[in-house]
């Protein structure tokens, strides 16, 4: 029995899931943080480590799977257990066990069990949408004041003149104040209309910049979630109340190509309409059985995107 699917959709509601007779996944809930070397902002996230010590069977798992598989809970207490104690024997046989969604886990020299968290998941609901962001750092030029320098260098030496007073003429006086006032007129004026130019320029830019992050925005999650409700206008008779999302566009254009190109490629690939945010979804395909669209999308997250994530209609 594979026990990964089900561990990871309890990590979205619990922070212990036990494994009866192996050990116990936790999941920490940790702040947002920044990563000064990479220049990276990680919203709020739960980051799972493993406890061998914790074995006692709290029912949690073995309750959750009977009921989606509506079976016996002694039944599968036997088969969860058998599955946990396989997973001791791979490891004590030096083994490396990859769990999807979860991390490693492998046996040391002295015969404890290390676990390696794969990070690739955010299983805080409340952090559902947010993915890291690049903090690209402000270059701020450095004014040097090569004016004091100057001042520091230079000499000035002052030579006394003789003012002539029979040739001045008081006109070139009035003359050249009128020429100093046009010319910081214009000076003013050119810096003024650079200075609205780049400032003009910067803004196109940042909006280019926010409509590119809009427009490929796409939303992951590996649990279904209760999103709000949307309006769609679709054939019920034809699609399931389980749709695995391909990815969520600005412009509708993109998610038509995006049906299109699923389509050639041999998928039943369906527009859903726009969210609450706006943004207009596509669909791989859809499923009236919540265990086969599962299923398939897993084989997304592995063939296709490792984004897709599943959205269930009540």
């Amino acid at each position: 029995m594979r026990l990964e699917g089900y561990i990871t959709s309890l990590l979205y509601d619990y922070n212990c899931v036990v494994v009866p007779g192996f050990g116990a996944f936790l999941a920490h809930t940790d702040s947002a943080a920044i990563d000064s070397s990479a220049h990276r902002l990680f919203p709020p996230q739960k980051s799972i480590s493993f406890n061998a010590q914790l074995k006692e069977n709290d029912g949690l798992l073995v309750s959750h799977i009977a009921k989606q598989k509506n079976l016996g809970y002694e039944n599968l207490l036997d088969e969860v257990q058998s599955a946990g104690e396989l997973w001791r024997q791979r490891l004590s046989q030096g083994e490396k066990i990859d769990l999807h969604g979860i991390g490693k886990l492998w046996q040391n020299e002295a015969a404890r069990i290390q676990f390696q968290p794969e990070n690739k998941t955010n299983y805080l609901t409340s952090s559902f949408g947010f993915a890291p962001l690049n903090a690209v750092p402000i270059q701020r030029e450095v004014l040097k004041e090569e004016v004091e320098d100057l001042e520091a260098n230079i000499p000035f030496i002052i030579t006394p003149e003789k003012r002539e007073e029979t040739t001045f003429r008081p006109w070139l006086k009035y003359a050249a104040i009128l020429l100093l006032a046009v010319s910081l007129g214009f000076t003013g004026f050119s810096a003024y209309s650079d200075f609205n130019q780049k400032q003009t320029l910067a803004r196109q830019d940042a909006q280019k910049e926010v409509s590119r992050l809009i427009q490929e925005a796409t939303f992951f999650d590996g649990k279904p979630l209760e999103l709000p409700a949307i309006n769609v206008a679709l054939n019920k008779k034809q699609i399931g109340k389980h749709h695995v999302i391909a990815g969520a566009f600005r412009i509708k254009r993109n998610a038509d190509r995006k049906v299109e190109q699923l389509q050639r490629k041999g998928y039943k690939a369906i527009y859903l309409g726009t969210n609450r945010f706006g943004l207009h979804q596509v669909a791989y395909s859809s499923f009236e059985d919540a265990s086969e669209a599962l299923t398939f999308l897993k084989t997304m997250r592995k063939s296709e995107s490792p984004d897709a994530w599943l959205l269930s209609e009540k």
